[in-house]
């Protein structure tokens, strides 16, 4: 309540003084003080114009009401105020909605609540003692010791006023309006035409405006009409001089004391003013004896040390305008030994001279244009021997190294290495960064040339063709495949030099590369290296300037006297700056001098005494060399990791060019189909021709090409194809032409066999003797079984050998091959069927009828194929990667065909002995003699049988097969000892079935190898249930 009071106070004090102080300017002045400077507070005020009195005027207004219900007190108050709509989302104190003071003091309730609080929080609640609140201080009189210091000499100015000023409650504000309204309204009785300030008599159009000479009649003609205008005229222009005087002397009323303020105090101003002057032309006086007796001497001592520092200066300048003026000789000197980055830096440094050291000198006005046009000149220059070199180093003949080109025109200049070298930092420095582009283009052609120089030589050799008639690659068709073959190694070899080349270029240029940002890397690093202790010297320094002082004395003087400002501390900093920065320049000059010095020496010396002078001449102006390449001008290291690797990316693409260039050559060669009539030996050739050369090309560049692989393969697809067509084929013919007849196993084939046992799954080299002292055997040894083959069989044995050969030879084919494999097996197994089973032997070899050995003899060869299919499977799984094991499906369907016709043809020899049963024991009778002819007779079928498929059969397989045969005989004789009515009774027709059923047990277990066959021969009495 204190601070709220004093608040309110406050801002009735300050409207008090303000309406005070704007009544008060237009009637009297501020009092004057005892010194005549203004107030007695020693401030002065200025004074506020009249017209903004009735703008600082306010009348009091009431503050507003905390929650009013109806407006009151000034309108203009009430707009002061919070607005609902304006402020809705703003929280202010006006929206708290419980206030004490204005709940208990509410003057609109006719009797004041004595229960406000204890009706809502109980009797107990007006005798609880409040806790201070941690949150707000005690606030005391002394808070307030500050702000009354402050306010306290605007009070009593403004006490001082309210003295001086009438009172503003004597004076009548609506007085004062009214006199103010009354004198604007004399006024603008007054035309405006008077108030406009360009207001002149002399412009006629004012003049006719002011004197209206239409209201008067022609001159000459005095009448009294025009007599009474001309008074009435004069009236009122009086009347108006005279309301323009009243005003000005009521304003020069009001202001009067003013006024008469303002003289006095000119007055006393002039006096003041007279007093200065005097006592300024005293200091004058004694400046100019200063100047005269102390200064003029020890300034002209200083005057003569700038003229002599000038001196020096303009000597040093000429002396380097002499060096500048030799630097187009050193450029071609240094051009002319190929030292292209040391007259790049020469170039830059002279640019750099003439920005810093020489700007504005008329004489070089030209001279940065110049060297400008020759730093364009030099990149041209680097660029067309870089694509020389390129050119010359790429077609280099066959015959020679691969080392780095050596220079021919000068045997006593620097080796080709250092030719490249040179060339290359050259480049960088110039950012460009393209050259390896022009290395590629020439690269591609070289590559041409190479395999056209290669097929010209080669062609050259053969006396029958005509190279003028016939194209290349239509001579290239007409070579023999061993000539043509030649001329492909001859090429491989060729570009294995060549990439061997490309790769010992690339890693020159790679070096070079690496070693400008390992430099760049290293100045950085020593940079920061610097500034750590450039850092840690600055203390020390900054100890010294203090005890010796910022500058010294003669060049703090000099730079006074040259100085135009109006400080001396600007000229000291001035001479600070420009000592700090000649410092900085002569010792990065010096520096530059000290470590270029040595290459402008050695490429210079030549052996004339012209050359000496040149160098001495220049030896002052750092022209640099390859070592002194500065860091600003070089690529950034981003630049130079893309360059690096820009590099790798070259050797890479050197290696696809080669291979496509070879891969044209193969495609030419195969364009008539020539490829795909070469016999295996001959493609197997070709393939490792091909597979040794991207072997090479892979150590040399690190990565496989696939351009001369992926033409290989589609040549190798068609080889394939030709390949199995045509053993398809001569499959096909010795199936229609086998007789299904046991044939003998030359020792040969046996070899064959045994070589396969011992893991060697591909033919074996021939042998001159040996093989055909032996003689051949009837049955194929395999893992200690017999096998009794055919011939195709044998064939059939060679054939999938050649196909794991192949694989062997060109294992990029392997899935093409499979799938032949099995193609090929499974038309045997088709085919086979279909001659044995099917009875198409009969019409195509012209057979009588297949009897049970050409079935056994069939089953027999399927059983070998069989056998083998998991070892051919073995040998293609090491050569396929695991994600193409897929394929060996196909191996799973062709052994389960095989089994599957192996089964066929047991059920056709058993189905055979079933009908022979069935015909043979339809005719059966129950009656002496015994045995019955009957019986006889299927003993000598079983016998037949036996004795045919005994030696093709292994024993188990023929126990197995007369197992099946005795089961179908026990069915047929039971079915007709149903139909005969014979029982297991111990009757006479019982006694005479057992001794036929005796008669065939010994039989049937006399054949060799059914000694112990269970025939169970009592079944045949069991009765179904």
């Amino acid at each position: 309540m204190i601070t709220r009071s004093l608040f309110i106070s406050h801002n009735s004090l300050v409207c008090e003084e303000s309406a005070v102080m704007s009544s008060s300017q237009g009637s009297s002045p501020l009092p004057k003080s005892s010194g005549g400077r203004g107030t007695s507070d020693g401030l002065f005020r200025k004074p506020r114009e009249p017209s903004t009195a009735s703008r600082h005027y306010r009348p009091p207004r009431s503050l507003p009401d905390v929650c009013p219900k109806e407006p009151t007190g000034d309108g203009r108050g009430l707009c002061d105020g919070p607005s609902v709509v304006a402020d809705q989302h703003r929280w202010t104190v006006y929206n708290s909605k419980v206030n004490l003071p204005a709940a208990l003091n509410d003057p609109r309730l006719a009797k004041r609540e004595s229960d406000f609080f204890t009706k809502t929080w109980g009797l107990d609640f007006a005798e609880t003692e409040v806790m201070p609140s941690f949150y707000l201080p005690n606030i005391t009189r002394e808070h307030f010791s500050s702000y009354l210091q402050e306010t306290a000499q605007r009070e009593k100015i403004h006490e001082r006023c309210k003295n001086i000023c009438p009172n503003k409650d004597d004076l009548s504000v609506p007085t004062i309006t009214n006199n103010h309204d009354k004198a604007r309204a004399e006024l603008e009785q007054v035309p405006k035409i008077f108030m406009r300030p360009e207001f002149v008599l002399n412009d006629p159009a004012t003049f006719n405006a002011v004197l209206p000479w239409s209201h008067f009649s022609i001159a000459g003609s005095k009448n009294n009409r025009d007599v009474a205008s001309s008074r009435l005229l004069q009236e009122k222009l009086s009347h108006y001089l005279d309301v323009v005087e009243v005003s000005i002397a009521r304003q020069i009323s009001l202001r009067s004391e003013a006024f008469f303020h303002a003289m006095s105090s000119q007055h006393e101003l002039q006096d003041r003013l007279r007093e200065t002057a005097n006592a300024v032309a005293k200091l004058r006086a004694r400046t100019t004896a200063i100047d005269r007796v102390m200064c003029r001497g020890p300034l002209r001592v200083l005057r003569d040390a700038l003229t002599r520092d000038n001196c020096v200066k303009l000597h040093n300048k000429l002396k380097l305008m002499a060096a500048v003026h030799q630097t187009q000789p050193t450029v071609q000197l240094l051009l002319s030994t190929s030292e292209f980055v040391g007259a790049l830096e020469l170039i830059a440094t002279t640019k750099e001279v003439l920005q810093q050291e020489l700007q504005g000198i008329h004489s070089f006005r030209h001279l940065g244009s110049q060297l400008c046009e020759m730093e364009r000149l030099i990149d041209k220059m680097m660029v067309a021997d870089f694509s020389t070199y390129a050119q010359s180093d790429l077609n280099r003949p066959c015959e020679e190294d691969a080392q780095v080109l050596e220079k021919v025109t000068k045997p006593s200049a620097a080796s080709g290495k250092d030719r490249l070298q040179s060339l290359v930092f050259g480049l960088l420095r110039q950012r460009k960064l393209d050259f390896l582009d022009i290395y590629s283009e020439e690269m591609n052609h070289a590559a041409k040339n190479l395999v056209r120089q290669s097929v010209l030589k080669s062609v050259s050799q053969i006396n029958e063709t005509d190279a003028n008639t016939i194209k290349l690659h239509e001579q290239m068709r007409l070579m023999t495949f061993q000539r043509w073959f030649d001329l492909l190694l001859d090429i491989f070899e060729n570009f294995v030099l060549f990439l061997k080349r490309i790769k010992v270029t690339l890693s020159v240029i790679r070096n070079v590369v690496l070693e400008v940002l390992d430099s760049s890397q290293r100045s950085r690093l020593a940079e920061a290296t610097l500034a750590i202790n450039h850092s840690d010297s600055r203390a020390n320094e900054d100890e010294e300037e203090e005890e010796s002082g910022s500058v010294r004395s003669g060049e703090a003087e000099l730079a006074y006297l040259t100085h135009e400002g109006l400080f001396i501390s600007d000229a000291l900093n001035e001479a600070e700056q420009r000592a700090g920065a000649s410092t900085q320049t002569q010792s990065r000059a010096q520096v530059r001098l000290e470590a270029c010095g040595s290459d402008s020496a050695s490429a210079t010396t030549e052996s004339s005494s012209s050359r000496e002078h040149n160098s001495n001449t220049t030896s002052s102006l750092p022209i640099g060399g390859a070592g002194a390449i500065s860091e600003d001008v070089m690529p950034s290291d981003l630049e130079l990791g893309q360059v690096a690797n820009n590099i790798q990316e070259l050797l890479y693409k050197a290696s696809d060019v080669s291979h496509d260039r070879c891969a044209k050559v193969l495609m030419t060669r195969a364009k008539d189909g020539s490829l795909e009539r070469l016999s295996s030996s001959e493609f197997v050739c070709l393939s490792q021709a091909v597979e040794s050369f991207v072997k090479d090309t892979e150590e040399l560049c690190g990565r496989r090409s696939v351009s001369l692989r992926g033409a290989l393969q589609s040549q190798a697809h068609r080889f394939v194809q030709r390949f199995h067509e045509e053993r398809k084929n001569k499959l096909s013919l010795l199936l229609d032409n086998e007789r299904w007849k046991q044939a003998d196993v030359p020792a040969e084939f046996q070899d064959l066999v045994d070589s396969i046992a011992d893991g060697r799954i591909s033919l074996p080299e021939r042998k001159l003797t040996g093989s055909e002292d032996r003689k051949p055997s009837e049955f194929l040894c395999v893992d200690g079984q017999k096998y009794a083959v055919v011939g195709t069989v044998l064939l059939l044995i060679r054939m999938f050998l050649e196909y794991c050969q192949c694989v062997n030879d060109i294992p990029s084919i392997t899935t093409d091959i499979l799938t032949r494999l099995a193609d090929l097996l499974k038309h045997f197994n088709s085919r086979s069927c279909q001659l044995v089973l099917g009875a198409g032997a009969l019409q195509v070899v012209g057979l009588k009828t297949i009897t049970t050995r050409n079935l056994a003899l069939a089953s027999r060869c399927l059983q070998l194929v069989v056998y083998y299919i998991p070892v051919i499977r073995a040998h293609f799984e090491t050569r396929l990667q695991p994600k193409q094991y897929s394929i060996l499906r196909h191996f799973d369907h062709i052994t389960k065909d095989y089994n599957d016709h192996i089964s066929e043809i047991s059920a056709k020899l058993v189905a055979i002995m079933e009908s022979m049963f069935e015909k043979a024991l339809s005719k059966y009778e129950v009656k002496a003699p015994m045995p019955s002819a009957c019986l006889r007779n299927v003993c000598k079928q079983i016998a037949k049988m036996h004795e045919a498929i005994f030696e093709l059969l292994p024993e188990e397989q023929s126990q197995m097969l007369f197992l099946r045969i005795n089961a179908s005989f026990k069915l047929q004789l039971k079915r007709q000892l149903g139909r005969l009515g014979v029982i297991n009774d111990g009757g006479p027709q019982y006694g005479l079935v057992m001794v036929d059923v005796a008669f065939y047990s010994e039989n049937v277990q006399a054949l060799r190898s059914l000694e112990h066959l269970d025939l169970n021969m009592p079944e045949i009495w069991e009765q179904k249930r």
